[in-house]
């Protein structure tokens, strides 16, 4: 059977993956709290559509960083992709590369760098950094990646102390560090938004990840000021079901589910994307 959206590849996976790997990708922190709020919070927002508008030809291309990407929808940076795929992080690259947009690279990339830059030699690749305390170390790695053509370092600074992570304790999964995926350990992500958004004011551009679903979701976000966002878990999900061609798979499927969710709401580009597009729920 086709899959038809993101939760299906959650499903495949699930059932293909060891319990210790599922569990390990899934789980959070605690009670995952976090987790589920990200996801439910998007729940509560509600499109406004708007008709009788032209949308012969909508536009779900964007910069980041003054690149130009096909859509808002970028990769996260999540570790240990070979769990889930032999080529692991280089099947990931290729998939960005293919899309158009840009791919995050973790620390805890089970590929070696120069292999992720050389498979997707054409690929816009950033670096998600955890600053070592040994800085010397820090700023080889950065020259490291800054040669092998990295365009950007995403510092990961919400980590002061690892999460509690059950699953992985109940599992005795021991990966060093234990460090999977970015999830803000406070404020729902959504609901954090606006008031980055109004702290910055303009003057850089605000990226958000932990949630997004689906192509409404991207919309959502969008209204509220986000530039871009970034998937994480599905990804991996995407890596689980057919490597590249997986990957590849998921990105077209939520990327045309934004593109419907512009014509919907009446946007022909991603700059009309606004808060009028949305509405909070009163359920």
């Amino acid at each position: 059977m086709p899959l038809a959206c993101l939760t299906d590849f959650q499903a495949f996976a699930r059932e293909r993956l060891p319990k210790s790997t599922w569990d390990f990708i899934e789980g959070g922190a605690d009670d995952s709290f976090t987790r589920d709020d990200n996801m439910a919070a998007f729940k509560r927002i509600r499109l406004r559509p708007r008709y009788l508008k032209n949308v012969v030809n909508v536009d779900t291309r964007t910069t980041i960083q003054g690149e130009e990407i096909t859509a808002p929808i970028c990769i996260s940076p999540t570790g240990f992709h070979c769990l889930v795929w032999p080529d692991g992080e280089m099947s990931t690259a290729r998939a960005a590369q293919a899309a158009g947009v840009c791919y995050i690279t973790s620390t805890f990339a089970t590929c070696a760098l120069e292999d992720i830059a050389a498979t997707a030699p054409k690929g816009l690749r950033w670096f998600q950094l955890y600053v070592h305390p040994d800085r010397q170390l820090s700023k080889q790695l950065v020259q490291r990646v800054e040669s092998l053509g990295f365009k950007a370092l995403v510092i990961t600074v919400d980590v002061p102390k690892l999460g509690n992570r059950r699953h992985d304790i109940r599992n005795q999964l021991d990966l060093k560090l234990n460090l999977l995926l970015k999830d803000l350990h406070s404020l729902k992500e959504i609901d954090a938004l606006a008031e980055v958004v109004a702290a910055v004011k303009g003057k850089m551009e605000v990226y958000l990840d932990g949630g997004i679903r689906t192509g409404n979701d991207v919309l959502k976000a969008l209204a509220l000021g986000a530039k871009c966002v970034f998937l994480g878990r599905p990804i991996l999900w995407g890596l689980a079901y057919k490597g590249e061609d997986g990957v590849k798979e998921l990105l077209n499927i939520i990327k045309n589910e934004f593109y419907t969710s512009m014509a919907l709401t009446g946007c022909q580009s991603v700059a009309e994307i606004n808060q009028d597009m949305i509405q909070f729920s009163r359920l």
